[in-house]
């Protein structure tokens, strides 16, 4: 019988309990919680709570050597900026 996709195991290439898979997840965690914030329209502090899991990410993309990680994470991170620095400077 030929393997198909759906009988093949699934190799996974990610790491696995290194240093990138806790700040992955913990990453996700503070990205998920300033979704919440944001739709409770808590801000500022969706934006505060939300570059901590993108700066997150970046460090992950770092790690891994993951170009298109590094570029959305450091636009993310630019934009939460900007928004943080809008906030306590234009008031």
């Amino acid at each position: 019988m030929k393997d198909t996709p759906t009988t093949q195991p699934i190799k996974k290439v990610t790491p696995l309990h290194d240093l990138s898979w806790y700040v992955k997840w913990v990453s996700v965690f503070f990205v998920i919680i300033g979704w919440v914030l944001n739709s409770a329209n808590l801000y500022p502090y969706n934006i505060m709570v939300q570059i901590v899991g993108v700066a997150g990410w970046l460090w992950v993309g770092y790690l891994w050597h993951d170009r298109a990680l590094i570029v959305l994470n450091s636009i993310g991170v630019a934009f939460l900026s900007i928004g943080i620095i809008n906030y306590f400077f234009n008031q």
